[in-house]
């Protein structure tokens, strides 16, 4: 580039800006802009390659290379030097490119063999937009100036791209956020939902990437990063007695909206020419970049911080985000990149979905979609940056697919699916209070899970003949601090009050592993799934357990109590958590306070070492709940959060069936009520071959007792028993093909 690189690039830019207001149509804008740079660069050649889709790259725009082969050249990513700059997202300045790792000559595109190349991604805040090259004969490097305002220039073309200035002939020139877009996820709720997208942090999209007035820009970005940190110094004075490693987050807040680093690169990229809001995202982009590099996880978590406080920054220059008074939809369906459950509580079921660019099925965020009854995909990948507010959105919440902005087609085949949803609740809702008894006259209790106020309704809308289990962990996790005794006595009074005289099981605090209180000290642990959680930790805390006793047995004020200990591993660990409820019950005698009039206390059976447990513990337990998904996780050793092995095994392997069979015969033994809660209670298929095996109380979502109940009423258990029989002599890995051949030749 000519001597005077800031003022040429200053000049550029304000050349670009002039393209951008044009009236012309997409193709002729992007052909002048790649005109302007070889100009300004003194190259021969300036291509623009943007995604055809999310692995190919298409000639988009050139100036020195061949006109016909625009749009025609595609490449795969990866592949030559553009594809690797995509790949990567890193520079590519090489004066010698044919003799660079994977280079690949383009005969068709006329292409000499060009010696210098410089590779620049456009990109805008981790989304891979394309790639903006120069090429020249001569062999030489590309000087920092003239990288750095490559990359500038390549900013802006990313803004122009999100702004939908290249809308062209090409297929690859259409608007970004107005093509349909189909995102795979992982189902953390089922159910099946259509509405309109509402973003829990809106994407700030950034109108003047260009400003002619760069002391103006400086003053607007010294006074939001100000406001910036006085927002952070006041959440720091805020958590003063919040834990050690809360404050050390904050602390490496502080430290970044402190940096001078950070301050000095945006008012360099002010001086080349940008905005304040463009100087911000580009140094966001550079950081996003950085993190899909870094595989420390410290270090991302601290780029992740970065990232974070660009946001916070964009939302003040901009004034975009909750002070824009955009109004919530009125079908929404909520995007984020992940939720705490307090925010997500605060929504409450106004959503008609939820979808999340990370978290888990085990997630607090999940625990609180399972309880408020709304469809949730977790590790959706790019849908807040694919989505925009009030983008129409569909969520196939039983294969976990989203539909953005779908097309007709899709539309059409979505309602039908709903229409015949629909049309079968119906159905269900006419044998609601009929009892499920199959047709060789085997009664199943059915029951519902549940852990807000917000369910209980359910028990009388759904059929449900009580609570199986009643999480109350929601309670601890959604608070900044620990609940108080008497809080508690007054919700769990509420609950019972709702429930009426039908049975609520209190399955008591199961935190650990992905449950971990905001207030509480965390635990590094390599495997949290098999570490400090459940029961361990009450027996470790006992005051915490006491409390929580103590207040279920007030909230029951003289009626009958249930109460289940979670992730029981061994008879010891039963016996001493039993022990601790009748030290409370003996505390609350001594106060004369009314004792419950039937007391039961029982055991989550999760692990498979509980099944082998000896006799006496059958015999001394009032009653057993299997707790399905971790006791299936545990059998297979397979993590249910871990999408490459959750889903090779089956509920309805002979083996796992074997077991659940074993524990329903040593129920017997001791005359112990046995029930089945968890995901697979609620699938009709699973439901009977459960019942089938001698399980005679399931536990579900309540939207699954209508399925489950209507296929159990039209079901011979004895008939399903022969089939899971025969497998088993056969050596069937699983009975899920006999039995599904078996229900479709009985209609």
């Amino acid at each position: 580039m000519p001597d005077g690189t800031e003022s040429e690039s200053r000049k550029l830019l304000r050349r670009l800006r002039e393209v951008m207001a044009s009236p012309e149509a997409g193709q002729a804008r992007l052909d002048r802009i790649v005109h302007l740079i070889a100009d300004s660069m003194g190259t021969e050649v300036c291509s623009v390659y943007l995604f055809r889709d999310n692995e190919t790259l298409e000639l988009c725009a050139t100036e020195g290379l061949k006109p016909e082969a625009v749009h025609q050249t595609r490449l795969r990513l990866g592949e030559g030097l553009v594809g690797r700059v995509a790949r990567t997202g890193q520079v590519i300045n090489t004066a010698d490119a044919p003799a660079e790792r994977g280079f690949r000559y383009m005969p068709e595109t006329g292409e000499e063999r060009y010696s210098s190349f410089l590779g620049i991604p456009i990109q805008r805040v981790g989304e891979k937009l394309g790639v903006l090259v120069v090429q020249s004969r001569e062999a030489r490097d590309f000087s920092a100036d003239e990288v750095y305002a490559l990359e500038v220039v390549a900013m802006v073309l990313a803004e122009m791209a999100e702004l939908g200035a290249f809308v062209g002939e090409g297929a690859a020139l259409s608007p970004l956020h107005q093509q349909p877009v189909m995102i795979r996820g992982t189902v953390a709720q089922e159910g099946t939902s259509e509405g309109h997208v509402w973003l829990h942090e809106p994407r700030v999209v950034v109108t003047n990437p260009v400003a002619d007035d760069p002391e103006r820009e400086l003053e607007r970005l010294t006074n939001a990063v100000e406001q910036l940190r006085v927002g952070v110094d006041k959440m720091l004075a805020q958590s003063r007695d919040a834990d050690k490693e809360h404050l050390q987050v904050l602390e490496a807040y502080r430290m970044f909206a402190n940096s001078k680093g950070w301050m000095r690169r945006m008012e360099e990229d002010i001086a080349r020419g940008l905005s304040a809001e463009a100087a911000v995202e580009k140094e966001q982009s550079l950081a996003r970049s950085r993190m899909e590099q870094v595989n420390d996880p410290y270090l991302r978590e601290r780029l992740s911080d970065l990232d974070d406080l660009s946001n916070r920054l964009l939302r003040i220059l901009t004034g975009q985000g909750e002070e824009t008074g955009a109004e919530m939809p009125a079908d929404p369906v909520l995007v984020a990149k992940n939720i705490g459950p307090g925010e997500l509580l605060d929504y409450g079921r106004r959503l008609r979905g939820i979808v999340l660019e990370e978290g888990s099925v085990g997630s607090h965020a999940a625990i609180v979609a399972r309880a408020l009854a709304i469809p949730l995909i977790v590790n959706a990948k790019r849908i807040t940056t694919e989505a925009l507010n009030g983008d129409h959105i569909m969520v196939d919440g039983e294969q976990g697919i989203v539909h953005l902005r779908p097309d007709d087609t899709v539309v059409t085949a979505f309602r039908d699916k709903i229409a015949m949803q629909a049309e079968a609740q119906q159905r269900y809702a006419s044998i609601r209070d009929k009892p499920a008894t199959t047709r060789d006259g085997v009664t199943i209790s059915l029951h519902m899970n549940a852990g807000l106020m917000a369910d209980l309704p359910s028990l009388n809308s759904s059929g449900a003949e009580g609570v199986g289990l009643y999480r109350t962990e929601l309670q601890f996790l959604t608070r900044a601090h620990m609940p108080k005794r008497s809080e508690l006595v007054e919700y769990y009074a509420r609950v019972m009050n709702a429930a009426g005289d039908k049975r609520v099981v209190f399955r008591t605090l199961d935190i650990g592993s992905d449950k971990v209180l905001p207030y509480m000290k965390s635990v590094n642990e390599p495997n949290p799934a098999l570490g400090w959680r459940a029961i361990r930790v009450g027996l470790d805390k006992p005051g915490v357990l006491r409390m929580q006793l103590q207040a279920l047995v007030r909230a029951a004020n003289g009626r009958p109590l249930a109460i289940m200990f979670p992730f029981v591993a061994q008879w010891e660990e039963y016996r001493a958590a039993r022990a601790e409820v009748h030290k409370v019950i003996e505390g609350e005698r001594r106060l004369g306070h009314p004792l419950p009039d039937a007391l039961e206390v029982g055991a989550m059976l999760e692990t498979p070492s509980l099944a082998f447990a000896p006799q006496k513990f059958f015999d001394e337990v009032d009653f057993i709940s299997i707790g399905g998904n971790d006791l299936k996780q545990f059998f297979f050793a397979a993590d249910r959060e871990n999408e490459l092995v959750r889903k090779r095994y089956d509920t309805l392997n002979v083996s796992f069936l074997s077991l659940i069979e074993r524990i329903v015969e040593r129920c017997a033994i001791s005359g112990t009520p046995l029930s089945f809660c968890g995901e697979d209670a609620g699938r009709p298929v699973e439901a009977l071959c459960l019942a089938a095996t001698g399980i005679r109380m399931l536990s579900m979502r309540p939207a699954s007792i209508g399925p489950v109940k209507s296929l159990l009423r039209r079901a011979d258990l004895g008939e399903v028993r022969k089939i899971i029989a025969d497998a088993r002599h056969r050596g069937d890995q699983s009975v899920r093909p006999a039995v599904m051949h078996w229900l479709r030749e009985n209609g």
